[in-house]
């Protein structure tokens, strides 16, 4: 757990291994429930390299001080994720 919005992250390791390598963060909302979007890409140990770039939307709710993940929502493909903007962009179009 973080105790601040600039020491959250996704980036994972094991045993000196990046198992989660985050490549970008946006911070969408601050406050006791913090929005995050991040671009990420996997380890694949089959074939020894990272897998393509997914994206993840993530809640985290600050308690006593720590913030702690209380959802997420992940964006497994580039195809997906512009599916989700094509729609989006419908449902609200840029005003002005």
């Amino acid at each position: 757990m973080a105790e601040t919005i600039d020491e959250i992250t996704i980036h994972y390791e094991e045993e000196g291994q990046v198992l989660t390598k985050e490549i970008k963060k946006e911070v969408l909302t601050k406050g006791s429930w913090t929005t995050i979007v991040f671009k990420y890409c996997e380890w694949n140990k089959r074939n020894e390299e990272f897998g393509p770039e997914k994206a993840s939307i993530r809640r985290y709710k600050k308690y006593n001080g720590r913030y702690s993940m209380q959802s997420k929502f992940n964006i497994s493909s580039a195809k997906q994720a512009n599916q989700i903007v094509d729609i989006l962009g419908e449902w609200f179009p840029k005003e002005g």
